[in-house]
């Protein structure tokens, strides 16, 4: 029997949103085998998705690389994929579509399109909703699209927690990749002594770097939370937003994991996307947009605190 395929290479935000998707194809698909093809920062906790069967990593290495190609496309003959939902919809991917799987069906925000319609309009609309129409479009029910689950990703955190606080906490994310600077807002460390000011002793303030982020961590005026001497893995990471009082984050996988938990928080949006785009906003997380995020003031963050921390 033939196997589907899907795509989704990262980054950590983009997995956490596409775990829906990927919960109503394995659901469609039940008697068959879904793998996924991602990227290997991503590889050892989506193996533990119980809506695939197994992944496959994907270097990504650059595409002149013949040996790389030939090795992938190798691999990925031997899965007999008759089906690939490609929810990374890249110019990579295109290229796979081409000349790597030609002969599946391939379900794209391409194929997804109506007569007329450009890639680059529908790519404006919002993730989520760009997910479920190219589902819909492949005759995949969509149940879980929009109401991700995320309760399989989770480990008891109490013997590490334990370490650092013995009462409610405030989550902050003030990192982001090298590559998005323009993500980052540069009032944390001020942010983080106003609320140290504000609510006393009532919360202690957390923070919990990557491991290209701890250096940065240690300037800021917060606990850090690490496993030991590294990083906590990504299950970890889910596990502590969801037993936070309040989260505080740049626009990052973070803040979208605590979107999908549901979780009281606050998202810091400069003019590099929009909150609708990214399907980041609900009941209980929110965000602040400015054009520069060096405009946007601590009265300002605070301020939205405190109206939504109770």
């Amino acid at each position: 029997m033939s196997n589907i395929l899907i795509i989704k290479h990262g980054s950590l935000g983009d997995l956490i949103q596409a775990n829906g998707a990927i919960k109503d194809i394995k659901n469609f698909y039940s008697n068959r085998k879904v793998f996924l093809l991602t990227s290997k920062p991503y590889s050892l906790f989506m193996s533990e998705c119980p809506y695939i069967d197994g992944v496959i990593i994907d270097k990504r290495l650059p595409r002149w690389n013949l040996f790389f190609l030939y090795n992938l496309k190798k691999l990925l003959l031997k899965y007999n994929f008759s089906k690939v939902f490609d929810l990374q919809n890249s110019s990579r991917t295109k290229f796979y579509k081409n000349f790597i799987i030609k002969n599946a069906d391939w379900c794209s925000s391409e194929t997804t399109l109506e007569p007329g319609q450009r890639k680059k309009d529908f790519d404006e609309d919002p993730v989520l909703d760009r997910m479920e129409v190219q589902l819909k479009k492949s005759g995949v029910p969509t149940k879980y699209v929009k109401n991700v689950d995320l309760s399989w990703a989770q480990d008891d955190l109490s013997n590490i927690t334990q370490q650092f606080t013995n009462r409610d906490y405030i989550l902050l994310f003030p990192f982001c990749s090298k590559k998005h600077q323009n993500k980052k807002w540069p009032f944390f460390k001020d942010l983080i002594s106003r609320i140290r000011r504000d609510y006393k002793n009532k919360y202690s303030v957390l923070i919990a770097p990557g491991p290209d982020e701890i250096k940065e961590a240690k300037q800021l005026n917060a606990k850090i939370i690490m496993n030991g001497e590294k990083p906590i893995n990504i299950k970890m990471l889910i596990s502590l937003v969801n037993d936070a009082k309040f989260i505080i984050s740049n626009d990052t996988g973070p803040a979208h994991i605590a979107s999908h938990l549901n979780k009281k928080g606050l998202a810091l949006f400069g003019s590099h996307t929009s909150a609708k785009k990214v399907s980041i906003e609900n009941s209980n997380f929110k965000t602040l947009s400015v054009k520069n995020l060096a405009d946007l003031n601590v009265d300002t963050v605070i301020g939205e605190i405190k109206k939504r921390l109770n």
